[in-house]
């Protein structure tokens, strides 16, 4: 009787213990490396939003402060794409520079007007 109340005991012990909480843990991977990239010359005043379009999708690749060089990588493009690249002045009366036929591979330098 004894053996049969501890096998009991233990049992529910168990199943207690396997409905506890269960600690989690929750982290982003490793972000995919991009091939590709553009090192862009603002010479603007003006901030400017970077896009790229391939396969008729634009795609937001940074954005640049007035006067400044930034390296922006192009996520989502594989190497030796030819996209169009796009960048839009953040301001009341938008201006949009754009280098059409562009082939992609490797960091392409972009300056801006």
């Amino acid at each position: 009787m004894k053996a049969l109340f501890a096998a009991v005991l233990f049992a529910s012990t168990l199943s207690i213990t396997a409905c506890g909480q269960r600690q989690v843990e929750v982290s982003t991977g490793a972000q995919p490396q991009s091939d590709v990239a553009i090192h862009l010359t603002n010479n603007t005043s003006s901030q400017l939003n970077v896009y790229v379009v391939h396969g008729g999708q634009r795609i937001f690749v940074g954005q640049v402060s007035g006067n400044s060089t930034q390296h922006l990588p192009v996520a989502n493009v594989p190497s030796g794409s030819v996209v169009t690249l796009e960048a839009s002045t953040v301001s009341s009366t938008p201006r949009t520079y754009s280098r059409g036929d562009v082939a992609l591979s490797g960091t392409y330098e972009w300056r801006v007007p």
